[in-house]
């Protein structure tokens, strides 16, 4: 940290305003949203009732904005980084072992202890199969887009984020839709429709990827990488913002009801989710630590095994179970708690960096 800002908190120091604020933003669309669900019903249920064919639950103007906050996001990915995948090989070996081997399945094990056990006298078991279902999703999709905030905000090495995000989202197109229909199915009583979440994977990841790939390289190319990322992705902000808001506005209009009548649920979905970010960070932190991979390296890779990739879940939960949905509710809880508890993450890395070999020591970071 230089001199003369080591007292202040990095994660004050340079998250934007709306970052900063992202959990006061989400409440205030909150507040929108179940007053435009209890003052406007007619209107709620004509946009409600707009999807891509009768019965698809693929809400039309929700796809849309999710489009609009997506596909910005992956422009950000460099597919050709991936040529660098081996040269931190236990830095990327940990990261992928707690994302796709711990995170969904202690996700689905936490949710089913807490919704059908802890909380039984208090959410019923139609609700139940809802919340896991929704939380399962949520854990399922690692995060791809904040995960460069939280890198940044923790010092964490760019080239090996890049490189980790990358890897993942690749890795998500194949094992997102089978793990989620395995966990859910087995976690509860619902049904998950294999080729609805294959839709939801096509839809929501592979079309935002091909085109922001395609993109990337095509700018790139014409106007260099510096116009690129300092320039042109700036300006996209704005609209991701507006585009996150107004989904948010949306879907918590859909769930008026539900947020009204529940919202005791929605104070309770938030714990096991809180388990699952502080237990997942931890173990993918520990084991970082035993494997000697130098902090800039063990930084992002315990960030990203905490966040989510919250787009993503909201989208699927729609598509599997409709926007009024309680897996809907759960996962947009999840983007409630994100903000406060990864910048309380960034703050223990910050603070235990001293833990880790330097940089130049045993697993390299190199660019």
């Amino acid at each position: 940290m230089k001199a003369g800002l080591a007292d202040i908190p990095a994660a004050a120091k340079r998250l934007n305003a709306f970052e900063r604020y992202l959990t006061v933003w989400v409440a205030l669309c909150m507040l929108a949203g179940i007053g435009l669900g209890r003052w406007a019903p007619g209107l709620v249920s004509v946009l409600r009732g707009m999807e891509f064919g009768t019965g698809s639950q693929v809400n039309v103007p929700i796809a849309v904005l999710i489009w609009l906050m997506i596909t910005p996001m992956m422009m950000k990915v460099d597919i050709a980084s991936l040529r660098n995948v081996g040269r931190r090989p236990r830095g990327l070996a940990v990261t992928l072992l707690v994302n796709w081997l711990v995170k969904p399945f202690s996700m689905a094990l936490i949710a089913w202890l807490f919704f059908r056990h802890v909380f039984a006298q208090w959410i019923p078991s139609a609700d139940a199969d809802q919340y896991i279902a929704g939380t399962i999703i949520l854990a399922a999709a690692p995060c791809t887009a904040m995960v460069f905030v939280w890198s940044h905000l923790t010092d964490g090495d760019p080239a090996y984020t890049l490189v980790q995000v990358s890897l993942n989202d690749l890795i998500m197109l194949v094992l997102f839709a089978p793990v989620v229909r395995l966990l859910v199915s087995g976690a509860s009583s619902l049904n998950v429709p294999f080729d609805v979440l294959l839709y939801s994977v096509g839809v929501f990841v592979v079309i935002p990827l091909a085109v922001g790939a395609a993109s990337r390289r095509w700018l790139v190319r014409r106007h260099g990488r510096e116009w690129f990322e300092n320039t042109l992705l700036p300006r996209f902000a704005p609209i991701t913002i507006a585009a996150l808001l107004s989904t948010l506005v949306f879907i918590f209009a859909f769930q008026s009801d539900n947020m009204v009548r529940k919202f005791l649920h929605v104070v309770l979905i938030a714990i096991p989710l809180l388990v699952q970010v502080y237990f997942n960070s931890s173990l993918a932190y520990g084991l970082m630590r035993l494997a000697r991979v130098p902090y800039p390296v063990a930084a992002p890779g315990a960030l990203i095994g905490a966040s989510n990739f919250f787009e993503l879940a909201v989208a699927t939960a729609i598509a599997l179970f409709g926007p009024g949905s309680g897996a809907a509710l759960a996962t947009v809880v999840g983007v409630l708690v994100e903000v406060p508890v990864m910048l309380s993450v960034c703050g223990i890395c910050n603070r235990t960096r001293h833990w880790f070999p330097a940089a130049g020591a045993g697993e390299g970071v190199r660019a």
